[in-house]
């Protein structure tokens, strides 16, 4: 019996099963065991689950009693039940339990969890979710679900018929979404949740914002009507309506949660991964101060959650220890069409919540014409991520209205769709008659509610007019960005020192490790005893050494810092070892954490992907203002992948929404004959993002007051490590962009002293040059350089004992240094030949960006010169013996002009 019993327990993935004392009756129970898993695993492809019927129902003979030599008079006690049942349902034949098993996964709702991998979720999702299908709602929940329905369809049709021909991407035809939202907040609430995160993209997002996270109508309309919805005097962008963001906080049966519908772009499912770096920000201060939770919810398209592979990448994200949240809610908005596009067009799976099987992700499945359970998956949904911290989907398939937006026809391409739609009732009607004809809710009490809620609606709307709108308060500079400002003056002489003693020390303990913990011997010496050595013979401080006391100098102000990317911990070039491996053990131990800094260091080595991580720190940056959030690619060109981060978060996030990012970006860029994939971190893309001054302008006096982000090359580790300072200490964040060097990393030449780190000190957007100060007037040529190039430059000066030639480096691009830049073309008034000398080649690098600076600026330098690669279709050849040949073309070029 024992035998058997293991052998019942294997064949239903952990189901609970009892036998009878009979051997025919404990092959029944098996066989019992082996429908109730066909339901479990094949129920769903003939669940009731598409309100338009277009999705095949396919009804599995592993479902069929007859397929285990089952007869559904079978009674129930005489195999004991093999589910866990509710006390309130009495099962007494096989047919009863097939009855019980049909309600629960082939009605309007059903599930799939065959997937997912541990034996004690499986039980717990199985069990539970059966439950609730068996439960009824009380007569209040249920009239709260219809009111939710009927506002809105009241503020769809109320935009539709005062914006007709405005975009509004309606929730028309999936309006159980709003159901879905406040049962996940009611339930957030109830479990002590402090924050529920959302990131969503537009469909339905209007109707969230102001029915539901308290987006004041007026101001809606107000921004619908073409207006600003920034404050006079507020200098930004702004953004299109469906981008809106707001943060609120609802309260629940006495339970408050605060919730954030953050802003998103047009970019669909971009905002994933950084709605979850903001959860986690929010997750590591709640830590802090309590242990308080914050969840992540994200709503989805059906093509886009299907189609995008940043949700792909951010589910990856999903269990690894340096990006969990402890489980992201996700609600797919399923419209059964992605703007012209059908399903079979969409996307290879039958579903488009399948993406998150991979993960072993739990998936529901439901008709949204089931307002009742919508809710109780929803609440589902949210003790799941409780219980076990892990992500689950909601599909919720419904259907669109109107087309894409509301001025698209659809049936130019879907007519038979569209005809069947054009036939259905809506959801909030079609519930409202349900209840009427219970009793609950009469077609009196509808007319009413609907009345007044419109009501609110044209009060809002008078208020948008503009003899009576006022604008709110902003909340951009609120809570932990209290402080800081919004419009400010670019200050480059800022001190970012720190005191020499402290750094001396933070560098000693930047190596030093417990007695018993055995690093590698050849680490041991190239790392810890070479950084010990050269502070104290020569006080000299190289680039792996300056970042180390840029981050340990900032953790002792009590500032965090969070570094990510591929490798970090040890560096793709072996230069930084934040992380030291015992190797013994595989152990890591943290010098920086253990040198009783008030602040902590996260060192994540991240997973192959460069746009959802980038998202990710992008994120934490909004909510973390005091954390210095770092993202390394492993080589610069990774960044590509991350194009859209960049444009849609990185260098247009304040513009756009106010929202400030500490945020940044290391990007090895080096031509050092490595290929065209690992020379180039595409600055040229970086400077035509920037908005520093532009050219052709009439006011020759050109002052920069603004800028959207700060694009760095520089060439001495003191610039590097005040650069890094610099992003903390200003009472302002900008995101900041290095191409940081790579043979810099050991190049002899390259090191700076622990006096150029010490207070007093403070980054240079352009570095003299050291060799002709003292004497400027021999000067008869100036070099304009950026980066590591100077240091070849230099060499070759030597080498051929010139004199008269100086090399002046940028070490910040943009904002543009015109007054350092200014400086130095009056230092050298003799000279009267001027060129710009770079690596890169002549259609990429910062030559089309400097090139119209110096000429419209200054007269002397409008014949400037281009030294550097010609036009390339790649960034870089691939052929060494080419490369070592432009090389030495560029250097030689240099000094003949």
């Amino acid at each position: 019996m024992i035998g058997l019993r293991s052998l019942i327990n294997k064949s239903t993935n952990g189901v609970r099963l009892y036998s009878s004392s009979s051997s025919s009756n404990a092959v029944t129970s098996i066989n019992v065991s082996r429908l109730v898993n066909g339901y479990r695993v094949h129920g769903h492809l003939c669940a009731n689950i598409d309100p338009l019927a277009r999705m095949e129902r396919i009804r599995s003979k592993m479902l069929s009693p007859e397929q285990y030599e089952l007869s559904v008079d079978t009674k129930i006690d005489s195999i004991k039940s093999p589910i866990q049942i509710p006390s309130h349902i009495k099962l007494n034949t096989l047919s009863d339990l097939v009855g019980y098993l049909e309600k629960s996964y082939c009605n309007d709702v059903t599930a799939q969890f065959d997937h997912v991998e541990s034996v004690e979720e499986k039980e717990w999702l199985y069990e539970n979710f059966e439950k609730i299908q068996h439960q009824t709602l009380d007569k209040e929940q249920r009239v709260s679900i219809l009111k939710n329905l009927i506002k809105s369809e009241v503020f769809d049709h109320f935009m539709q018929k005062k914006f007709p021909t405005f975009k509004r991407y309606g929730l028309e035809g999936n309006e159980s979404m709003m159901i879905a939202c406040e049962a996940i907040f009611k339930q957030s609430a109830a479990n002590n949740l402090k924050n529920v995160v959302i990131g969503m993209p537009h469909r339905g997002r209007l109707n969230l914002l102001v029915q539901m996270c308290k987006y004041p109508a007026k101001d809606l309309f107000w921004k619908v009507k073409g207006n600003s919805e920034l404050a006079p005097g507020v200098l930004g962008l702004g953004d299109v309506v469906s981008h809106i963001g707001v943060s609120s906080d609802l309260e629940y049966n006495g339970n408050k949660v605060h919730v954030s519908l953050i802003h998103n772009p047009s970019h669909l499912e971009a905002v994933d991964p950084v709605a979850l770096g903001k959860t986690r920000a929010k997750q590591f201060y709640e830590q802090s101060q309590g242990g308080k939770d914050s969840l992540c919810l994200m709503l989805h398209g059906d093509a886009a959650v299907a189609g995008q592979g940043v949700v792909t990448e951010s589910l990856q994200l999903s269990q690894l220890g340096g990006f969990t949240v402890g489980g992201c809610v996700h609600v797919i908005v399923n419209n059964q069409l992605g703007f012209t596009t059908i399903p079979v067009n969409g996307r290879s799976t039958r579903y488009s919540s399948d993406v998150g099987k991979f993960v072993g992700c739990p998936i529901i499945v439901v008709n949204s014409q089931s307002p009742e359970q919508v809710e109780k998956v929803s609440k589902f949904a949210v003790e799941y991520r409780q219980r076990f911290n892990k992500d689950i989907i909601i599909d919720l398939i419904g259907w669109r209205k109107y087309g894409h937006n509301e001025v698209d026809e659809p049936a130019f391409t879907q007519p038979t769709m569209y005809n069947n739609i054009r036939k259905k009732l809506s959801i909030p009607q079609a519930y409202a008659a349900q209840l009427s004809q219970e009793g609950l809710f009469s077609a009196e009490q509808l007319s009413e509610f609907t009345t007044a809620e419109q009501q609110k609606l044209e009060e809002q709307l008078r208020l948008s007019a503009p003899d009576t709108f006022e604008y709110g308060p902003m909340d951009q500079l609120e809570g932990k960005w209290k402080g800081f400002v919004q419009n400010h003056t670019i200050q480059n002489d800022i001190d970012t020192g720190y005191d020499t003693n402290e750094l001396i020390q933070i560098a000693k303990d930047s190596v030093k490790i417990p007695e018993d913990f055995n690093i590698h011997q050849r680490l041991a010496r190239s790392f810890s005893a070479a950084r010990l050595d050269k502070l104290n013979k020569s006080s000299q401080v190289d680039w792996a050494t300056a970042e180390s006391l840029a981050v340990g100098s900032l953790m002792k102000q009590g500032y965090n810092v969070r570094i990510s990317g591929q490798d970090v911990g040890r560096g793709t070039f072996s230069q930084r070892h934040f992380n030291l491996h015992e190797q013994n053990s595989d152990k890591i131990y943290q010098p920086l954490n253990n040198m009783g800094a008030k602040g902590k260091l996260e060192v994540v080595n991240s997973n192959l992907s460069e746009f959802a991580v980038l998202c990710y720190e992008y994120g934490y940056s909004l909510e973390s203002p005091n954390t210095l959030p770092i993202w390394e690619a492993q080589f610069g060109d990774f960044v590509n992948g991350a194009q859209i981060a960049i444009d849609q978060f990185v260098v247009s996030g304040e513009a756009k929404w106010l929202r400030q990012s500490g945020l940044t970006i290391l990007l090895p860029h080096g031509y050092d004959g490595a290929g065209p994939e690992h020379s180039s971190c595409r600055i040229e893309r970086f400077l035509q993002l920037s908005d520093t001054e532009a050219v052709n302008v009439r006011d020759n006096n050109l002052t920069n007051t603004e800028t959207n982000f700060y694009f760095i090359n520089p060439s001495t580790p003191a610039n590097y490590f005040h650069a890094l300072r610099r992003q903390m200490v200003r009472n302002y964040r900008k995101p900041l962009i290095v191409a940081g060097p790579k043979v810099l990393l050991r190049h002899p030449a390259c090191y700076s002293s622990v006096q150029e780190l010490s207070s007093g000190n403070s980054f240079q957007p352009v570095l003299s040059d050291p060799e002709t100060v003292s004497n400027p007037d021999a000067i008869e040529k100036v070099i304009f350089c950026s980066g590591k190039i100077y240091y070849d430059l230099v060499e070759e000066r030597k080498n051929k004992s010139i004199t008269d030639t100086a090399i002046v480096r940028l070490e910040q691009l943009a904002p543009f240094p015109y007054e350092q830049v200014e400086t130095e073309l009056n230092r050298y008034a003799n000279a009267s030949k001027f060129a710009w000398v770079q690596e890169e080649q002549q259609n990429a690098g910062a030559w089309s960006f400097v090139e119209p600076r110096f000429k419209q600026r200054w007269s002397r330098t409008q014949s400037l010169s281009y030294i550097g690669r010609g036009p390339l279709a790649a960034s870089a050849t691939g052929i060494s013996a080419i490369h070592k040949q432009e090389a030495s073309s560029i250097i030689k070029n240099a000094f003949e002009f």
